[in-house]
């Protein structure tokens, strides 16, 4: 039985250590312990250790919009997450271009939430160029026969600020941290990466796109608003992914990370000359590619490992398979420990799983491992 005083161990400190930390000792839990891999929190590793990312609550499946809902009202009330949370709305599309494939996923997407009655005054169709300069007119590009919608209830969170913000309050709360360790827990999980990369504009231009909204072209790729205290804007093209399989049959984050793969830069052009041609041409800075612990369904890991391991109620909680950020201010809440044992079926352990093959309704392309690539 778990009491205030009982030893909890947290491997991990990115999104879901720091918050079960958090939530935890929140609670009145005095004996915590947290390790992490890297030397730092964020660790450079981290996913979360990023510029900014995409805070949505469309879901194909109405669960993840749920959980998404909680997390955006602590998002814009909770003093620890609020000065890092920009409500700028989401542009969510595809281009004419885009394959059946994303106008289903699009499609499941808008269904999760055009009927809840949250998002009653938030939806606005797109069907047009018009339409579109009407909710971002700063988007200079072609964007022809581009549809979608925008939606007023979403935005993005400055991801590496969070983090730092969350560690420090953990720390004031008494939770022992320990940098530089690690554990791994099987093939359950692959690592993927995706591209992320900046283009740097003037504090002239900066101000031209301030307030934009997070515009996803599902079938190219993303980007945010200026950063409002670098200038840097971000963008990451879509796409399966990337692996780095070893001898053993694990794919493990690489070394080297600092790279944009083959193909990418291109992409990332395309993105710019859809949207916002004028920087088109733009040299790419702060290129890195991006590491998440993926499942082979999408689905998070957050049970208690299986009692052939010598440990006694060591319980994980990973697989933020590319959309586990928006969830950092409630996935600490989750009651596995009180519980005992994780009666959500879709979070149990995945013994067995693939990751790497998983076919993922809303990513398009064919993953590729780093072995296969020519990097320069």
């Amino acid at each position: 039985m778990l009491t205030k005083d009982s030893s909890i161990l947290i491997v991990g400190g990115g999104i879901f250590g720091l918050s079960t930390a958090y939530h935890r000792a929140k609670a009145g839990y005095t004996k915590i312990t947290m390790l992490e891999k890297g030397d730092a929190i964020p660790s450079p590793l981290s996913a979360g250790n990023d510029l900014n990312k995409i805070v949505r609550a469309e879901y194909e499946d109405p669960f993840y919009a749920e959980l998404a809902l909680s997390a955006i009202e602590e998002l814009g009330s909770n003093p620890l997450f609020a000065p890092h949370y920009s409500q700028v709305g989401y542009l969510l599309g595809n281009s004419a271009a885009a394959p059946e494939k994303s106008k289903r996923s699009l499609a499941k997407s808008m269904a999760s939430i055009e009927r809840h009655p949250a998002f009653a005054t938030q939806i606005t169709a797109i069907n047009s160029r018009d339409d579109v300069h009407a909710v971002a007119s700063a988007l200079d590009g072609p964007m022809d026969e581009w549809t979608g919608y925008f939606n007023r209830l979403a935005g993005y969170a400055r991801a590496a600020d969070a983090l730092r913000s969350v560690y420090a309050a953990v720390k004031e709360m008494g939770v022992d941290v320990k940098l530089g360790r690690t554990a791994i827990i099987g093939q359950q999980i692959t690592a993927k990466s995706w591209l992320i990369t900046h283009i740097q504009l003037t504090p002239e231009e900066a101000a031209q796109l301030e307030g934009i909204p997070v515009t996803y072209s599902r079938d190219l790729g993303f980007f945010f608003e200026p950063d409002r205290k670098t200038g840097l804007l971000k963008i990451s093209p879509s796409g399966a992914g990337f692996t780095n399989h070893q001898e053993n049959g694990f794919s493990v984050p690489s070394e080297r990370n600092d790279f944009i793969p083959p193909g990418e830069e291109e992409a990332v052009r395309k993105i710019l000359r859809e949207h916002l041609p004028r920087f088109a041409d733009r040299p790419l800075v702060n290129s890195k590619i991006c590491w998440c612990a993926d499942t082979a369904d999408s689905e998070y890991i957050i049970d208690f490992v299986p009692g052939r391991l010598p440990w006694k109620d060591l319980a994980v909680a990973t697989g933020d398979s590319g959309h586990a950020f928006k969830m950092f201010p409630v996935a600490g809440v989750m009651d596995l420990l009180e519980k005992g044992k994780q009666d959500v079926e879709r979070w149990k352990w995945k013994e067995g799983s693939n990751a790497a093959t998983a076919e993922v309704s809303w990513r398009e392309g064919t993953t590729r491992d780093l072995s296969e690539l020519v990097l320069s």
